[in-house]
């Protein structure tokens, strides 16, 4: 209330300068949010039971309000061989026929997330396990068909921010399976990263949001000149370096839809995003998805 008290006493004084103390009160407004942490991991964590293990010791120690995202697809495809359901993949994408869809909605939904939750709990957390069609908080539309029919692969449309809000202020730690619907029924496979993007952007305005992308590397790494090792973690990626990785081939394949998620979620306001180990989440490290304020032009005299 202080400050709005100041704005509206110099808006009567001095005309120019309100729109310096609406920015600085907005600004404080920011600081003053409940920190947030959203992790997203793969299949290859929650299905390792040694480095889920240490997911769940390290996500469990993270101050604050935290969830979790994560995927399944290598356990899914196993059932899947198991039922005697052939699994197809498109550019490394699933198609998702009825069949499939029943498999990833039990793995998914089911056997990858209670063990997630069990283990949570365990550890002393309070998780509820979720997916998009638990209160209706992610709605999807299947994806058009194009060149190729994915089947019941789900695009999102909303994240109900309020509800899941809700869950984190009353000491729940939401834990998110892959899977949505369309409001008339239907389950939708859909995309972990994308989800973790998604919900990421939902809370930003209740919450100053870090979203964690947990992958197989420390960050985004340049190669080694002349060879095919790993060399030194980019610290810092904006647009424009983003655009000059993608141009001299540092950033190729499915790293360009992963980092253009990772813009589009500090463009919509997520406080931060990293790319990280899963074994260093919480810690100084890996490469910071950021968003350089443009220099506002100085007025004319």
């Amino acid at each position: 209330m202080r400050h709005q008290c100041v704005v509206s006493i110099v808006r009567c004084q001095f005309p120019v300068i309100p729109v310096f103390f609406v920015l600085l009160y907005s600004k404080s407004t920011d600081s003053m949010k409940e920190k947030l942490n959203i992790i997203k991991v793969g299949g290859k964590i929650v299905e390792n039971p040694a480095a889920l293990s240490r997911l769940i010791s390290q996500f469990a120690h993270l101050p604050g309000l935290k969830m979790l995202v994560h995927g399944g697809g290598r356990t899914a495809t196993d059932i899947a061989a198991q039922m005697g359901v052939e699994t197809k993949m498109v550019e490394g994408r699933r198609v998702t026929d009825t069949e499939m869809l029943r498999v990833v909605t039990m793995v998914y939904g089911g056997l990858v997330n209670k063990n997630v939750v069990a283990q949570l709990n365990a550890a002393g957390l309070c998780a509820l396990g979720l997916t998009g069609a638990d209160m209706d908080v992610i709605r999807s539309h299947r994806r058009a068909v194009t060149t190729v029919d994915y089947g019941f692969v789900g695009d999102v449309d909303r994240v109900d921010g309020r509800r899941l809000a809700q869950l984190l202020k009353s000491g729940l730690v939401p834990v998110m399976a892959p899977l949505t619907h369309d409001g008339n029924g239907q389950m939708l496979n859909t995309n972990a990263d994308t989800i973790a993007g998604e919900t990421a952007k939902a809370l930003a305005p209740y919450f100053d949001v870090t979203l964690t992308y947990c992958f197989e590397f420390p960050g985004v790494c340049r190669m080694k000149e002349g060879t095919q090792e790993l060399g030194d973690v980019i610290p810092e990626i904006d647009r424009p370096a983003f655009e000059a990785l993608k141009a001299d081939g540092t950033v190729s394949g499915g790293m360009i839809p992963k980092l253009e998620n990772c813009l589009q979620a500090v463009d919509a306001g997520v406080s931060r995003v990293v790319i990280t180990l899963a074994d260093r989440i919480g810690e100084e490290g890996g490469t910071a998805i950021v968003r350089r304020e443009r220099p506002e032009r100085a007025a004319s005299s």
